[in-house]
């Protein structure tokens, strides 16, 4: 069974969005179920700090053993900043997705893009759970 926070957002194509201290800011990662179901993980290519994304654009990718799968946006916004420890690390994703194997960062740009997002409940039934 995967494990999902109650206190995160979720979509449907399994990232995971974190709240910050700040407001405006949202941590961006992928799921223990995704990471469960791509296996072992061994690249993931971020964007740029400064980079904008609208939601649902691809931002990066990540690769394992068995395949390579797109990250999305869940929301509209500027990278602020990004997981650079994944370059060397990326099975961090794999061993803790939540913390040591977040992403990104990204300032919102309209917050209501947040209220559209899964509660861990309804991603629960998403994923079958």
């Amino acid at each position: 069974m995967s494990n999902i926070p109650e206190d995160l957002q979720y979509t449907e194509e399994h990232e995971y969005i974190r709240r910050t201290e700040d407001p405006t800011v949202v941590q961006i990662g992928i799921t223990d179920y995704a990471q469960g179901e791509l296996g072992d993980i061994v690249y993931v290519e971020l964007p740029e700090v400064g980079a904008t994304f609208s939601k649902m654009d691809v931002f990066g990718t990540i690769e394992a053993v068995k395949a390579v799968s797109e990250l999305f946006s869940p929301v509209t916004g500027e990278i602020v900043e990004i997981n650079s420890a994944l370059d060397n690390e990326p099975a961090s994703i794999n061993q803790d997705p939540y913390e040591a194997g977040w992403m990104i960062k990204m300032k919102i740009e309209n917050p209501g893009d947040l209220e559209q997002l899964l509660d861990s409940n309804n991603y629960a039934q998403h994923i079958g759970e």
